[in-house]
């Protein structure tokens, strides 16, 4: 291709080309002197169009270079370019004939030395600190002691045997393991598929759902603990609804999920440590507290007891308390008897005195006087009725005179009626039944009343009778019935 070029003479053995040949020869020509080469610079613009491919660029101070990074190629990348990380790049220089362009196809590219992974890590700490990932107040509490421990690390390692062995000794869980690579291009997807698979878990369901999330790993260099730092890793861990402690690593290594996990452990044995009491010493402070509580109600009652029993000290006897209504009574019911039988005898004589001027034979002669006073008036009112019927205002006299004649008839009858009802409640008041009513009894022996315990000795049987009937003592009892009493009966109270 040179030596085509080289005749200064213009038009002298000088082919013609088109722009594909020109292009394709060039191509061919850079591709053939640059097959592989490893450039380091400085990640300056990245485009992620939805084709899956990757475009960037590579710069120093003076010059760029635009790199591509095809999408299978950009799937299995263990660290993603990112904007001002400096990174060595690993690839073939080729053209593109489009636009007239050189550029260099990546095939690899990985930060350039360990202050490049930093720079990216602070860089990715600044970032998620800015959104409010690493505060205290979002982090969740671990419970207490949980039913079911998801785990996500490697099924192989000596993590999970050391997390199992801590669990089994300290207070045995369900355990659900999640496997994933701890380390690698693998690592970070499926970390943050395992932590959005727990999560997805239904509570209930067939698949028990983690009360808590253990991430772990052991220890390693900063490459091979990468796949933790990694910024999907971390909002997935930010993310989880699950309470999640993050073991990864030794106690001095420290990665981006540690900032955002609700509890950070030193080692993966710390981490069951965490997630669990020890059973024994949980089972020690319950009886301990069994022993105060017990000893605390023991105490409260025998304080109480004690002060029970100087409070009943301090009151009266019940003995005392009684005596003086117990006086009161007897001295009451002394008297009750004597004045019942005083009361009684004044109201007999004044029933006696009032019914000695109720004779029949005076009543009927005053019955009749009377009839013959209203005949007598009768004969008189017919005439005078009679001459008066002829004059309006007679007629009218005589109807009101009519009027008041009946009702002073109806008022003396009222009140002869109210005067016989008053008289015969007198009478019901003082019989003696009334007074049986009131839990009083008459005592009869051999027929006659018996008012003294030896009257009552002597007799050869009693009768008792109450309000609502009569009982013979060592014979049946009377039928109930309610007789008036007998104006000669000894066991009446008048």
């Amino acid at each position: 291709m040179m030596d085509l070029l080289d005749d200064p003479v213009e038009g002298v053995n000088s082919p013609e080309f088109s722009v594909t040949e020109l292009s394709g020869a060039i191509k061919r020509v850079i591709e053939g002197e640059f097959s592989h080469v490893r450039i380091k610079g400085e990640v300056g613009r990245v485009s992620r169009p939805r084709s899956g491919h990757i475009y960037l660029d590579l710069k120093d101070d003076k010059s760029v270079i635009n790199g591509v990074i095809w999408k299978g190629v950009a799937g299995r990348l263990q660290t993603e370019p990112e904007e001002g990380m400096e990174v060595v790049a690993t690839g073939r220089v080729t053209t593109f004939g489009g636009q007239s362009k050189y550029q260099i196809v990546i095939e690899d590219i990985k930060p350039a030395g360990m202050g490049a992974l930093m720079a990216l890590l602070e860089k990715r700490k600044t970032m998620l600190s800015a959104e409010g990932l690493f505060e205290e107040s979002r982090k969740r509490a671990l419970p207490y002691l949980p039913e079911v421990i998801g785990v996500v690390t490697s099924p192989s390692g000596a993590v999970i045997r050391d997390i199992l062995h801590r669990l089994r000794d300290r207070f045995p869980r369900k355990v659900l393991i999640w496997p994933v690579a701890v380390q690698g291009a693998k690592c970070a997807p499926e970390v943050v598929r395992a932590i959005e698979g727990f999560n997805a878990l239904l509570v209930g369901g067939a698949m028990p759902r983690p009360d808590l999330l253990i991430v772990a790993r052991g220890g390693g260099s900063v490459e091979d603990l990468w796949g933790f730092n990694e910024e999907s890793v971390a909002r997935a861990a930010a993310a989880s609804n699950i309470p999640l402690i993050s073991a990864v690593g030794h106690e001095t290594d420290t990665t981006l999920i540690d900032f955002v996990s609700d509890k950070r452990a030193p080692t993966p044995t710390a981490a069951a440590e965490l997630a669990v009491p020890v059973r024994i010493e949980l089972m020690a402070w319950l009886d301990q507290q069994s022993a105060r509580m017990t000893t605390s109600l023991s105490g409260g009652l025998q304080r109480r007891s004690q002060r029970l029993r100087d409070l009943s000290r301090a009151l009266p006897r019940l003995e005392t308390l009684l005596d003086g209504p117990r006086q009161r009574l007897d001295t009451t019911g002394a008297r009750l008897g004597p004045a019942l039988m005083s009361g009684v005898q004044r109201r007999k004589v004044r029933l006696s005195e009032a019914a000695g001027g109720l004779r029949p034979a005076a009543m009927q002669r005053m019955i009749g006087n009377e009839h013959r006073r209203l005949d007598a008036l009768s004969a008189r009112m017919g005439p005078a009725l009679e001459r008066c019927m002829s004059i309006d205002q007679h007629r009218q006299a005589v109807a009101a005179m009519a009027q008041r004649v009946a009702d002073v008839g109806q008022q003396r009858l009222n009140a002869a009626r109210n005067k016989i009802e008053a008289m015969d409640r007198l009478r019901l008041t003082l019989g003696y039944e009334a007074t049986l009513s009131r839990g009083y009894a008459v005592v009869r022996g051999d027929g006659d009343v018996v008012t003294t315990k030896k009257a009552a000795g002597k007799a050869q049987e009693l009768e008792i009778q109450f309000a609502d009937g009569r009982i013979v003592v060592g014979g049946k009892a009377a039928p109930s019935r309610k007789a008036a009493p007998k104006p000669t009966d000894q066991g009446s109270l008048f």
